[in-house]
């Protein structure tokens, strides 16, 4: 969770020096770069290093900057010598570069413990899974008709076309936006949906109002901490993570990182980046980076920068740009909070109806968007290593939950919320972006040679979406110091690639 400067989203450079164009990057002796950096070493940046060093080979020294831990918004506390996610913990099975990295890495797949889930109003259970498949199944047609199969179709639509963008990149296509992306994967459609409420979509669907507030609410509460005026292309990301075929990483997630920081020999420099600015040496461009780690404050120049951090309001960096100016009326963006507390304690069942904790089944509980309701959900969770005889913990004992709310929970509300608790930590991340409606896009270009990593989570913020995009600048990078521009936002991919083969 780094990075926070005002309207940073796309630079030029002032003064003395002109404005250069992206295409006109490469160096015309075809020498490859000497040295390249990525600032942030989460699941972007890191995946940006791997990238990097597939594409631009051995030789390239690639340094990856990082103020805080390996692995951002991916990290564990420790409760009773055991480990529990509490930032990013599942992973969609479609997520094929996630895929790609726990393969190569030898990383192992977390046994998943089974565990029902409720929806709760703030009064009592409306909507309870059982062990019954079909049971399930026939409550949700009895109380909201067919709405769920009318969005399981949308999604599924939507993951599909997604899905392209796999083909693209290992076909070595690049988009210099994140829009060129999306109407290569969905055409305006895509592009619309990030501009549209999930709601008004839904409805005109066919979803029922009823289904809305009831089922899709507590899916983006829980997943984004927002309510369903998100956009309809975030929304349709966070429902497809609302499945069943999920899963997590052995070990903790973060693995993921530190993994592909040592497969790409990378330099990790534990230090803060303070300031970036552009270095003209002949028709040679180059930017000096300032940082400050524990051996003091040190510079170094570099032919390509990647920022794999937010630079928008609402999330402090320290990052500052000199010779540089912002040539877009880009209003500034805020990143939501979102408070997980991990308690270990005696879940208060009663609070949900079950007076007898051993009669209450459920391992997560989802809420509703109701004013007296001061969180967004409560799970039984599982430590980032399972052994074979792990067993999740009964209601009536004491266990640890991951609590998810909008605000630090207050005493009275822990109260309320557990009979009784041995520890409590909290974290509060600035974990994805406030969502609104007709926000845009970033650029993922800021300058030649330089790009932003984190402008495809105003599209979609997710592990897979950052390392999809991490693919992307990688191979725009490299096409664009090649001067390779049949391969950057090319049209009709789909026929494109079918002629290739």
């Amino acid at each position: 969770m780094c990075g926070s400067l005002l309207p940073l989203f796309a630079v030029v450079l002032s003064g003395c020096f002109a404005a250069g164009d992206p295409e006109g990057s490469a160096h015309v002796d075809g020498s490859p770069p000497s040295k390249i950096a990525v600032v942030g070493a989460g699941i972007g940046g890191s995946a940006t290093a791997h990238f990097l060093r597939q594409h631009f080979g051995p030789e390239v020294q690639v340094d990856v900057f990082e103020k805080a831990e390996v692995g951002g918004r991916l990290a564990t506390v420790t409760v009773n010598h055991n480990d529990y996610e509490s930032g990013g913990s599942i992973i969609h099975s479609l997520n094929l570069h996630m895929q790609e990295f726990v393969k190569q890495l030898g990383l192992k797949y977390r046994r998943s413990v089974a565990g029902k889930t409720a929806v709760f109003n703030g009064e009592e259970m409306i909507l309870e899974e059982t062990d019954w498949y079909l049971l399930d199944l026939f409550r949700l047609w009895w109380r909201y008709g067919i709405s769920f199969i009318r969005l399981q179709m949308w999604v599924e639509e939507i993951m599909e076309k997604f899905m392209r963008i796999y083909k693209y990149q290992a076909h070595g296509y690049a988009f210099s936006t994140v829009e060129e992306l999306l109407d290569s994967l969905g055409g305006s459609g895509f592009i619309n949906m990030t501009r549209r409420p999930l709601s008004d979509s839904l409805l005109e669907l066919g979803v029922s109002q009823r289904f809305i507030d009831e089922v899709i609410a507590p899916v983006t509460r829980v997943n984004y901490g927002q309510n369903v005026s998100i956009p309809a292309f975030i929304g349709a990301v966070s429902l497809a993570s609302a499945q069943n075929n999920l899963w997590a990483v052995e070990g903790g997630n973060k693995l993921v990182c530190s993994g592909l920081l040592k497969m790409a020999n990378a330099n990790l420099l534990q230090a803060q980046v303070n300031t970036i600015s552009p270095i003209q040496s002949g028709e040679a461009l180059q930017y000096q980076l300032s940082y400050t780690s524990a051996a003091g404050t040190e510079s170094e120049l570099y032919d390509i920068v990647v920022l794999a951090a937010p630079l928008q309001t609402g999330v402090e960096s320290g990052l500052h740009f000199q010779g540089f100016t912002s040539p877009f009326d880009q209003l500034p963006r805020e990143y939501h909070s979102t408070v997980a507390t991990i308690v270990h304690g005696y879940l208060n069942t009663s609070f949900f109806g079950f007076p007898d904790p051993r009669l209450f089944p459920f391992a997560s509980v989802l809420t509703t968007e109701k004013p007296d309701l001061f969180f967004n959900s409560v799970a039984s969770v599982c430590p980032v290593n399972i052994s074979a005889g792990f067993r999740r913990k009964q209601p009536q004992e004491a266990g640890v939950y991951k609590v998810f709310s909008p605000q630090p929970l207050e005493k009275s509300e822990l109260k309320t919320l557990f009979r009784s608790y041995y520890s409590v930590q909290v974290t509060e991340w600035k974990a994805y972006p406030h969502y609104g409606s007709n926000q845009g896009l970033p650029p993922v270009e800021l300058h030649q040679n330089l790009y932003y990593l984190n402008g495809i989570e105003w599209a979609a913020s997710a592990m897979e979406m950052s390392s999809v995009a991490a693919k992307n600048i990688a191979l725009l990078a490299y096409h664009r110091w090649n001067r390779q521009t049949d391969m950057v936002d090319q049209k009709d991919l789909m026929h494109r690639i079918k002629t290739e083969l």
